[in-house]
């Protein structure tokens, strides 16, 4: 049986193990295949049922191609491995044709404001929402890190700066509502702003600005002097 055949295989020379151990980018293509179709036929090893799909296609540019039906006709791959390996194509074919150029670049604060403005100004709760920007000033990601009143002991750095560190992003911009409508900032907005600049400064990510909004109105943390 395939478990036992992949067994007399040493531990560093399973797909698997190698994959935890040395990254995928370790592993050859009928390697990355095995791990995907998990397992051989009765007869056969998962590698050997691997290399043997390889060589039917001439490699990964044939096989890229593949319909279900021309892998089932290879013996040992069934509808189950089949479909794994047109999911994995198809996901791998996702995620090289993803566009960037739809990503919302932020230029100024009026960029900023205009991009959050209808999903805050009715809002009836205070809400602190962060945008990760890359080196092109393009917003990557929006999370709202904190509901309720402002607080500089409240709006925790490592609650802002962590989600930068796993989005990779280059700044931030900061924005919170003023529920009243009013988006003049209080002693508290300012505290908060100083807070996250010096923690920004520290660990080399910028915070490009803080910006309050209102109703239908903002105001720039930044153009007021304390970013």
């Amino acid at each position: 049986m395939d478990s036992i055949l992949i067994r007399d295989f040493p531990n560093d020379e399973r797909p698997r193990e190698r994959f935890i151990k040395y990254g995928p980018e370790s592993l050859s293509n009928h390697e990355l295949i095995a791990i995907i179709i998990q397992t051989g036929s009765k007869n056969e090893s998962v590698l050997s049922l691997a290399n043997k799909l390889l060589a039917h296609f001439d490699g990964l540019r044939l096989l890229k191609d593949a319909s279900l039906d021309e892998l089932k006709t290879i013996k040992g791959i069934g509808t189950v491995k089949a479909i794994q390996l047109l999911a994995s194509i198809e996901l791998g074919r996702r995620v090289s044709n993803l566009v960037y150029s739809d990503r919302y670049c932020i230029r100024s604060p009026e960029d900023a404001a205009k991009y959050m403005m209808n999903d805050m100004r009715f809002l009836t709760q205070e809400h602190f929402v962060c945008l990760y920007l890359n080196t092109k000033n393009q917003v990557m990601h929006k999370q709202t890190i904190f509901i309720g009143s402002l607080n500089a002991s409240i709006v925790h750095p490592r609650e802002v700066y962590k989600e930068a560190f796993r989005r990779s992003a280059a700044s931030i911009i900061c924005l919170h509502n003023h529920p009243s409508g009013d988006p003049s900032p209080s002693r508290e907005d300012i505290e908060v702003t100083k807070r996250l600049v010096e923690c920004g400064k520290i660990i080399g990510i910028d915070l490009l600005d803080h910006i309050i909004i209102g109703e239908n109105k903002f105001v720039s943390l930044k153009e007021k002097g304390y970013v």
